[in-house]
């Protein structure tokens, strides 16, 4: 019999699986799963495309059919109860014969969440759920945006100066941030399925927002490159237009910026958008509180001058101020990185006189 601590061990392992299909599975979740017998790992398994075997029935295929009887089954999110482009997960446990499921989190579709529980339990098999659950829960956070709100996630990424400015001297490269902060960035878009910007910033920087780093899997394909506009944009002169990746390119013109992000997820299968632009366009989005993550890097520089790294209209008092939790700070290289999910609900007390 597994106990508490051994479940949170194996359900880590999954969790390390999963983690291997970010940003390849969309409009899909990334999944992972680890298979155990008599208190070893026979088998594991990961999502790694939509339309493609699901984390179960991946580490599954690596056994004989005699094998996972009597087996555990650790699987970061609930496993499917229905027919999709794979058949259902519970009905390929069950004939597998394994003894036990443990789940971290459930389906965030509310048609389906629980319904592997009962399934499962009704077919003699113990299910165990929430081991690891807000780590599993964070995992699969965009496809769980797409289910609730119809919209992706939405991480918003900018590099700014100690006293918050983004603008460079005219003819300067376009980055404040060094060499790590940058590669770091680009595992970043590695894990989405669309990299935002403005037409402001298109004209001004001429971006590419590729995929450039040799850590990045072979398996993971250019992200959308979406292109806000309120004025329309010429496309000649700009990589994002005539690179070998023009086809990626979303120009949106005079788009609310809500149905653009529903647009995005409904048409273009994008569970999260990674933002790198100016501070109008990050203004707009936080002033219409589209922004569900920051990912902010400090350079050891103090700039002065225009060039905010947010405008928008900003909180009208502390009170709606934006608060992030579960906040990391860290240094990379030279610069430092605060990224946290934007806090939403009663904002914490002030501690202030």
């Amino acid at each position: 019999m597994s106990s508490p601590n051994d479940d949170q061990i194996w359900m880590q392992l999954a969790i390390q699986e999963a983690k291997r299909g970010l940003g390849l599975t969309s409009p899909n979740p990334p999944v992972g799963c680890v298979i155990v017998h008599s208190g070893k790992q026979i088998a594991k398994g990961w999502h790694q495309k939509a339309g493609t075997a699901h984390a179960e029935r991946h580490a599954l295929s690596q056994l004989d059919p005699a094998q996972a009887r009597g087996a555990t089954v650790y699987v970061t999110l609930e496993p499917c109860s229905t027919q999709g482009r794979t058949g259902a997960c519970t009905d390929l446990l069950i004939q597998a014969g394994v003894a036990r499921v443990v789940y971290g989190s459930s389906d965030p579709n509310p048609s389906h969440a629980g319904r592997a529980s009962e399934v499962l339990t009704k077919a003699g098999i113990e299910v165990t759920t929430g081991i690891c659950e807000k780590e599993c829960q964070h995992l699969v956070r965009g496809f769980s945006m797409v289910q609730r709100l119809k919209r992706p996630w939405v991480i918003a990424k900018v590099a700014m100066s100690l006293d918050g400015r983004i603008s460079r001297p005219a003819g300067e490269g376009q980055w404040l941030s060094g060499s790590q902060a940058r590669e770091e960035v680009q595992l970043l878009r590695a894990k989405v399925d669309a990299i935002m910007t403005s037409g402001e910033t298109v004209r001004k920087d001429d971006p590419a927002l590729t995929l450039r780093s040799p850590a990045i899997s072979p398996l993971k394909e250019q992200p959308w490159r979406v292109v806000m506009t309120q004025q329309g944009i010429q496309k000649s002169g700009y990589q994002l237009f005539e690179d070998p990746f023009a086809k990626k390119t979303l120009v949106l013109e005079n788009t609310e910026l809500e149905a653009a992000m529903q647009q995005l997820a409904q048409t273009y299968d994008v569970n999260c958008v990674l933002v790198e632009a100016g501070g109008r366009l990050l203004g707009a989005l936080n002033d219409a509180d589209l922004i569900d993550e920051w990912v902010i890097y400090l350079t050891p520089l103090v700039t002065g001058g225009p060039g905010g790294a947010v405008s928008g209209e900003g909180a009208s008092s502390l009170l709606k101020r934006r608060c992030l939790e579960q906040l990391e700070i860290y240094r990379v290289g030279d610069d430092v990185c605060a990224r946290g999910l934007v806090h939403r609900g009663t904002p914490p007390p002030l501690e202030r006189l």
